[in-house]
């Protein structure tokens, strides 16, 4: 016998869909649960169910083979029209499974016990379920025990939704955030082009230039699945791209990098620092119309620890006149190597300088 369809048939559909877990791969924290109320219950299958408008899909099973079937022959259909628990001890003497072809033959379902898995506004969404070929009763505990396993699948369910909602919330704040650092870039962009004087056109160049970095950092995390790390190699390639077209004339930037994971609040001072430093090499190191380069590495060394290199091979002024400085570069710099828990050492690179600091990246 087909149940009928729940009194609040159109609010349960629409809650099930809001946790996005139909149609979902097997995940290892729902697998140990039905193996667990498996070997807890001794039956040879266990099932977390949701019960969906035409069919019963099995977000994890033991002992069945399967990942949906029809709701016509659905034992779970039946449990979520009742109370928090439904037992049916041999289905051959209850009604409702008289023509239930899983029930038939000697190899049929004979036994079903099913804890309810229910929103915290009290609407069912399936069952965690076990089932045996023969009738049987199960203990108070048996009992007891499905219901607080049943709660952890909720449990789960409820922190994948609020892990969406916060992800969803974030992507939302990056993709706000870049655009408004873009629409900014841009109005200096114009800005630049109305000016005549080098040192202005610097200092609006090099304040872009901060602009940008922060603005790539962002798209990046509104592109990346992870909550708050990203692959520090592409953020800092993306700033050697924007920073190369800044450089003087003949003068070109060559990254060298790992993919390193670092946080987020990790990457934008490792990126400011790059920024500050290389914007410095630009400025300093190189004679007017001679060729040069400007390296920026990225490299892990013993212990986890990451360092990152500025060199330049000029006339050995650029970075070792930033580290005297007591300018507004060299104060964001110190302030970014703060941030990291590090400071900056400059030393010579012949021809040229070299700049350096260590950090301990924040792993996920």
């Amino acid at each position: 016998m087909k149940a009928d369809s729940h009194p609040h048939q159109r609010q349960r559909l629409k809650a099930l869909r809001s946790y996005a877990i139909l149609d979902t791969d097997f995940e290892t924290d729902f697998d140990e649960i039905v193996e667990l109320a498996s070997e807890i219950c001794a039956t040879p299958i266990s099932v977390i169910n949701l019960i969906d408008a035409e069919r019963q899909w099995f977000k994890a099973e033991v002992g069945l083979g399967a990942r949906e079937t029809p709701l016509e022959t659905s034992f779970c259909a039946h449990a979520i029209l009742r109370d928090e628990f439904t037992e049916i001890e041999d289905t051959a003497l209850d009604a409702r499974m008289a023509d239930n072809p899983l029930c038939a033959g000697d190899t049929g379902l004979r036994f079903y016990a099913g804890a309810l898995l229910k929103t915290p506004e009290g609407l069912p969404l399936g069952t965690l379920c076990v089932l045996d070929h023969r009738p049987r009763r199960l203990s108070s505990h048996q009992k007891n025990a499905l219901r607080v396993l049943a709660r952890q699948v909720m449990v789960q369910l409820e922190l994948r939704k609020e892990l969406e909602a916060s992800r969803m919330f974030r992507l939302e704040v990056d993709h706000r955030v870049k655009n408004s650092l873009q629409s900014l870039s841009s109005l200096l962009r114009i800005q630049m082009r109305d000016l005549r004087e080098p040192e202005s056109i610097a200092a609006i160049a090099s304040m872009k230039s901060r602009v940008d970095a922060i603005s790539t950092m962002h798209e990046l995390l509104y592109k990346t699945e992870r909550s708050n790390h990203i692959d520090l190699s592409q953020y800092l390639a993306s700033i050697c791209e924007q920073l190369s077209a800044l450089a003087p004339p003949r003068v070109t930037i060559i990254p060298k990098l790992v993919s390193i994971d670092v946080s987020s609040d990790q990457a934008v001072a490792v990126g400011t620092l790059v920024n500050e430093l290389v914007l410095n090499a630009f400025k300093h190191a190189f004679t007017p119309g001679k060729a040069g380069l400007v390296s920026v590495s990225l490299e892990e060394t013993g212990q986890g620890i990451v360092r990152v290199t500025i060199s330049d091979n000029g006339r050995g002024l650029g970075l070792m006149t930033m580290a005297g400085s007591t300018g507004l570069g060299m104060k964001i710099a110190r302030l970014a190597a703060a941030e990291l828990g590090t400071e900056i050492t400059f030393s010579s690179n012949d021809p040229g300088l070299r700049a350096s600091f260590e950090f301990l990246p924040e792993r996920l």
